[in-house]
């Protein structure tokens, strides 16, 4: 394998590219020039070019602790100067619908909890030593800030939002306002959405370890949050990029709505439509973006 310093297996400055699960990814990797495959340690990173543009290619894993170690994993071995992840979330935000692809400018963990101790009947009371916890609770949790360290900044600081970086977000809103990117509304099976598909850049994402699909903690989630889309690992892979100092954005494409619909969720029906729209959108964004 080439290497040009220890543990690198290729020293070309490249774009990562993240998908939590195969589905996500393989509208992508069939679109890769060139592409080289490297497994380490059951995860598979491909190399090659993407919409003219060096990327490694790899799939984080399904929630925050695969996103967060894989993350960290891939700038240990490659040459990361962005990273960008590709996927599907449920959406939060009523004014939103299946199929619109949401690029939030910030994006936090909303379970990092507090449990609080039960003084009465339906009434929760935190330990006073923890000071000010920013956030209503639902229930008996209380989200919170996690504590943030990096080369830049080594004293620990309390952080809950990880802003997406500037620049990304901006080339995210010429594709926006250009409409130069076409999105699905019927799939393979002609299965069709209610409304034609958008691209919204801007707003708040959260993501946390639970697959959403209750309607109370999704209007919970969007009146204390202002969030626009609920994933399983877009914050994890966020902190790892600001713990390294690399720039990310995220595109998520929404495959359901966590549990505001009218039945059953719809994950599982409007899964490849969802992906198909976010590999759009990330794949315009490769070729139209000047960092």
């Amino acid at each position: 394998m080439p290497s040009g310093e220890p543990g690198r297996l290729d020293v070309v400055p490249r774009v990562a590219v993240v998908s939590a699960f195969e589905p996500e990814l393989a509208l992508l990797l069939a679109q890769v020039q060139q592409p080289r495959r490297y497994s380490v340690q059951g995860v598979e990173f491909t190399t090659g070019t993407l919409g003219g543009r060096p990327v490694v290619l790899f799939l984080s894993g399904i929630s925050m602790v695969n996103a967060a170690m894989n993350t960290q994993r891939a700038l240990d071995l490659f040459q990361v100067t962005h990273i960008v992840f590709s996927g599907i979330a449920g959406g939060v935000n009523p004014q939103l619908h299946i199929g619109d692809v949401s690029v939030p400018a910030q994006w936090g963990q909303y379970l990092e909890v507090l449990a609080a101790r039960e003084t009465s009947p339906g009434v929760y009371a935190p330990p006073s030593r923890m000071g000010e916890l920013p956030f209503a609770p639902f229930g008996m949790f209380y989200p919170r800030p996690v504590d943030v360290v990096s080369a830049a900044q080594p004293k620990p600081r309390k952080q809950f939002w990880f802003a997406v970086d500037a620049g990304m977000l901006a080339a995210a809103r010429v594709l926006q306002s250009g409409g130069a990117v076409t999105l699905a509304d019927c799939d393979a099976a002609r299965r069709c959405l209610r409304h034609a598909p958008r691209l919204a850049v801007g707003g708040n994402g959260v993501s946390g370890a639970s697959f959403m699909d209750n309607a109370a903690l999704r209007q919970y989630t969007f009146s204390t949050f202002a969030a626009n889309v609920i994933d399983m690992e877009t914050a994890a892979t966020a902190q790892v990029a600001a713990s390294n100092g690399v720039p990310y954005i995220a595109f998520r494409s929404l495959s359901d709505l966590a549990g505001g619909g009218e039945g059953e969720n719809e994950m599982k029906l409007f899964l490849s439509l969802a992906a198909e729209n976010s590999a759009r959108v990330v794949t315009a964004f490769l070729q139209t973006w000047k960092p």
